[in-house]
């Protein structure tokens, strides 16, 4: 059974925002030790923040663009329009290769 089926849509998405967090926190580190190691304080930790933030944003857009139209799809399969069932398994195949769930 694939992952898609195996837990809901809010749990597989949920892990969008610790994501974001976790980019914004990280490269502020890293920005924090490049200000103390060649003394640029502050401009290591904002920029390592914009970054973050940027990249974190970046992969929470593209995350929830996925799943409305996953849940788009699977509004269309459930009102009933079976001619959309091969155009619904492709969409979410290529969802799961964007995300790295080949399975």
């Amino acid at each position: 059974m694939s992952a898609d089926r195996r837990f809901p849509g809010w749990i597989r998405y949920s892990g969008v925002g610790l994501e974001l967090a976790g980019a914004t926190a990280g490269l502020a580190l890293f920005g924090y030790w490049i200000d103390k190691k060649f003394g640029t304080a502050p401009w290591g930790i904002l920029v390592g923040v914009v970054i973050g933030l940027v990249g974190g944003l970046y992969n929470l857009v593209k995350e929830s663009l996925a799943a409305v139209r996953e849940a788009r799809t699977e509004d269309d399969l459930a009102a009933g329009d079976g001619s959309k069932l091969r155009d619904a398994t492709n969409a979410r195949e290529a969802a799961n290769d964007r995300r790295g769930n080949g399975d």
